[in-house]
């Protein structure tokens, strides 16, 4: 579970009576694509065959490119979760990141999701008794990556979902 139970207004598009403006839910959806790039070699040393992963990414930046409509985007982002239903950790973990950066499209509040599933998949790889340093590290290079746009509100957002995101935000 990483979206909260009411949407936060911040996160809706001011087409939908939110205040997301278009500009920042792309900066949103290439943040996300960069946190789960990030980490994809878990999943792609796992299973070099399965490129649905990466494909969501790529759909993320070509969504805000605009060559691909949203509801692409968003099917890449299903795809790439279904190709983590059978593993087990860090590469589990990194084909969620990947899904989450393709919902971005659809609903931006996933923005946290692609990062909140990289931070495990950093902790999850790490040797025994290093996971908890590795996410911490994972977690500030993703602070490092957002453009100073909308740095305030993901920074908010993940005070405000911390909980519901695993606590991986401690950073």
């Amino acid at each position: 579970m990483i979206l909260p139970k009411v949407r936060d207004p911040r996160f809706v598009t001011i087409r939908r009576d939110g205040t997301l403006t278009d500009a920042d839910h792309h900066l949103l959806a290439l943040w996300a694509a960069s946190c789960a790039e990030h980490v994809l070699d878990l999943f792609e040393s796992a299973r070099p065959e399965d490129r649905r992963p990466r494909q969501a990414i790529e759909h993320a930046r070509a969504w805000v490119r605009g060559e691909v409509k949203m509801t692409q985007a968003r099917a890449a982002g299903g795809h790439a979760m279904g190709a983590a239903r059978d593993l087990r950790g860090a590469a589990r973990h990194a084909a969620y990141a990947a899904g989450q950066a393709g919902a971005v499209a659809h609903v931006a509040a996933h923005e946290l999701g692609a990062a909140a599933y990289a931070i495990k998949a950093a902790r999850a790889a790490a040797p025994e008794g290093e996971g908890e340093a590795a996410g911490r590290l994972e977690c500030q290079w993703q602070r490092d990556q957002l453009p100073e746009a909308i740095r305030e509100l993901v920074l908010d957002d993940q005070r405000l979902r911390n909980e519901i995101c695993w606590l991986v935000f401690d950073c």
